[in-house]
């Protein structure tokens, strides 16, 4: 096992992966002579050349829309946002293309293409630099969502998506870029999309999350052993497909849930799980399923005020000990 960090990952996944498939190739803002605004494409335009490292101008809509177009031809194009913030200009083209493609073709036209960039918000980039989109983007059937929170999870899950015949939005942590974890040293290092991974077992309760909140999770359940509660926490790895068994096994055993996400409440995924819970494992619960997300605001830029938004350990710590009637 090599330890390195969450970009390195994805840059090793990204240069394996063009390596292995002549087809790949990489198009988006600043991803070939600047190396990627947050160096992830790092030595790519060098290997690969700027036939296959494809710098374009700021036009979401338009790149979004040839990396599409190239999809369908056969080629495997990854196509970088600068950070997802940005995609909303581009959804035209993901949603009505992209996601719609494979059905409205009747299964002629396969769409393996992988979009990718950073998720959540970071320190006072304010509000049009701060979202969660991974629940927008799971609301279309059609499209794979990925949201990998570890190195190994990053690089496994990022080739897997690279080599799906559907498009995939792959969601990586604004603020996980520079955490450092131990990855396999396998070029066919691959993790399947739509299983989930016990991040750590507990009996207590469980904590299911998923992308940058598996550390906020992990963070709350150091606190809560300290306390003698002992948390699982289950995470989801892919929104789309979702590991139900996973879900359905963690609450059977635990009988008692936390929901975390970065996203806000009204219709995040949070929602949608505890629904789920609710009609398939109704009958195993001691306590109401409860949820922490965003605040319900656009993202504040006042350091104070950004910090309330966020959800945080203190939080899931709170509600852990409400599901458990402390």
């Amino acid at each position: 096992m090599a330890v390195i960090t969450y970009r390195e990952a994805l840059n090793q996944a990204l240069a394996e992966e063009m390596e292995r498939d002549p087809d790949v190739f990489l198009m988006g803002e600043e991803v070939g002579v600047y190396n990627g605004a947050y160096k992830v494409s790092k030595g790519l335009l060098d290997r690969f050349g700027e036939m296959r490292v494809v710098d374009t101008p700021i036009t979401e809509l338009g790149f979004t829309g040839l990396g599409v177009g190239a999809a369908m031809t056969g080629l495997r194009p990854v196509i970088e946002f600068m950070t997802y913030n940005f995609s909303v200009l581009a959804f035209d083209q993901v949603v009505h293309s992209a996601a719609k493609m494979l059905s409205m073709s009747g299964g002629q036209f396969k769409i393996p293409i992988t979009f990718r960039g950073p998720t959540g918000a970071a320190l006072q980039l304010s509000a049009q630099h701060s979202q969660a989109l991974e629940a927008m983007y799971a609301h279309f059937p059609g499209m794979k969502v990925v949201v990998p929170g570890t190195p190994a999870d990053a690089k496994g899950l990022l080739k897997a998506s690279i080599r799906d015949d559907d498009p995939v939005a792959f969601f990586e942590g604004e603020m996980l870029y520079n955490i450092k974890g131990e990855v396999p040293e396998d070029d066919d290092f691959v993790i399947p999309l739509g299983v989930a991974d016990l991040k750590r077992e507990g009996s207590d309760v469980s904590i299911i999350t998923h992308g940058k909140m598996i550390h906020v999770a992990l963070q709350a359940a150091a606190t809560l052993e300290k306390d003698g509660i002992d948390a699982e926490v289950l995470d989801l790895r892919s929104i789309r497909p979702l590991d139900v068994d996973a879900i359905l096994a963690t609450v059977a055993k635990t009988n008692r849930v936390v929901l975390l996400e970065e996203g806000w409440p009204l219709g995040g995924i949070t929602t949608t799980i505890a629904a789920m819970i609710q009609e398939e494992a109704f009958d195993h619960l001691d306590a109401p399923v409860l949820r922490v997300t965003q605040a319900d605001v656009p993202m504040p830029y006042a350091k104070g005020l950004e910090k309330r938004a966020k959800p945080n350990a203190e939080l899931v710590v709170e509600k852990v000990n409400q599901v458990l009637y402390r």
